[in-house]
């Protein structure tokens, strides 16, 4: 079945950037981290005692496909507002396409939906974006302390374990049906997807 519109699925490690340059390509963009289970969900991975929030069974891949094979059919959809450092859902908002062919669905977990998107016939493309691993660093450390995730000391220590765990991170995730590729990359193949665009060939 054909839809009017398709999506372009961007994984990457946390803190790769993947926000900025889902807005880069000035299509609609789905925030795919707004489908975080909510923090008293009893299906949540547990690591040590904590909630592994690195898992993809923190994350609910059902309600995020069946969102964008809504948004493939209708080009508008509800979504879920996500508050990370309530851990938890606190509202919903209207998200339209506006009537764009390509619309981008950027998060951590991207990758875990390619196949079913895919199978469905909802993907246009899918990336995994990669960047030096120490700039990764640098870039989620900061983020996260402006948006006062969570404690300083917290965000330190899991931004060091995040940093160890990059290479397995992108391994899952191109393994998962996306394609590795630098922002540059990224940009010129969602680019190419564009109905008339000058570099389609």
């Amino acid at each position: 079945m054909e839809h009017p519109h398709r999506v372009v699925l961007l994984a990457g490690p946390s803190g790769s950037g993947k926000s900025y340059i889902a807005q880069r390509t000035g299509l609609p963009v789905l925030c795919l981290d707004d489908f975080y289970k909510n923090g008293d969900d009893p299906t949540l991975p547990r690591r040590d005692g904590l909630v592994d929030w690195e898992s993809p069974l923190s994350w609910d891949a059902d309600s995020a496909v069946e969102t964008i094979a809504r948004l493939a059919r209708h080009g508008t959809a509800d979504v879920p507002v996500y508050a990370i450092g309530a851990d938890r859902r606190v509202a919903s908002r209207p998200f339209d396409v506006a009537g764009s062919p390509i619309f981008v669905a950027e998060g951590i977990f991207a990758a875990e939906i390619v196949e079913e998107c895919r199978r469905r016939g909802l993907l246009a493309g899918a990336y995994a974006l990669r960047r030096p691993r120490g700039a990764t660093f640098l870039r989620r450390l900061a983020r996260d302390l402006a948006e006062q995730r969570k404690a300083p000391r917290v965000l330190l220590r899991r931004g060091v374990a995040l940093l160890r765990e990059e290479p397995a991170v992108l391994r899952r995730q191109t393994g998962l049906g996306a394609e590795a590729a630098r922002a540059r990359e990224v940009l010129r193949r969602v680019a190419d997807l564009l109905p008339g665009h000058p570099h389609q060939h």
